[in-house]
């Protein structure tokens, strides 16, 4: 009886489907598994949907109050605000920490019109700020299966505690 390695059945593998399977065939399976693994993780211009200021949040958003929702930067964020519970529009309050990972969105700043990309992170490791700074923008929000533009989420993943407290917006760049 003779012994079956990993080369060997290998071999044995690819010599079947050579005979059985065209390269054409082959090459347009493996194309397909590779646009389908692919696609989803390339770069999403978002800059050319924030250029017209067609919704209500848009239309009045503030740059001077840090506390409300119609605060400019807050245009995609879900959650409790930082900046009413002892930290900053882009800083975690004193006791907690920003979770690893964050969701995007492209906001305009109507001082100067410009889209800016906007990285929302959650501040975790307490119990939620019991405050009644509680927004929830939808605008431009996408689906649960496109998570790096959800605010649904909670994104305390991997931290020593998942309770989540507030939520942050910090200004990553103009976006282009």
């Amino acid at each position: 009886m003779t012994k079956l390695t990993l080369d060997s059945l290998g071999e044995r593998l690819t010599r079947r489907m050579a005979g059985s399977v065209s390269r054409r065939s082959a090459l347009a399976k493996v194309g397909g598994f590779l646009s389908a693994a692919v696609l989803p993780v390339l770069p999403v211009s978002k800059a050319g949907a924030a250029t017209t200021p067609s919704s209500a949040f848009t239309r009045n958003a503030q740059t001077k109050d840090p506390k409300t929702c119609d605060y400019w930067r807050y245009c995609a964020i879900d959650g409790l605000l930082c900046s009413c519970c002892g930290g900053g529009v882009h800083t975690c309050p004193p006791g907690t920490q920003p979770s690893a990972v964050s969701w995007v969105g492209t906001c305009i700043n109507p001082d100067d019109n410009k889209s800016y990309l906007i990285a929302y992170r959650d501040c975790c490791g307490t119990s939620a700020c019991r405050t009644k700074c509680y927004c929830d923008s939808t605008e431009r929000e996408t689906p649960v299966y496109r998570p790096q533009t959800d605010n649904d989420v909670i994104w305390c993943f991997g931290l020593s505690s998942m309770s989540y407290h507030c939520s942050t917006a910090a200004l990553v760049g103009i976006a282009e």
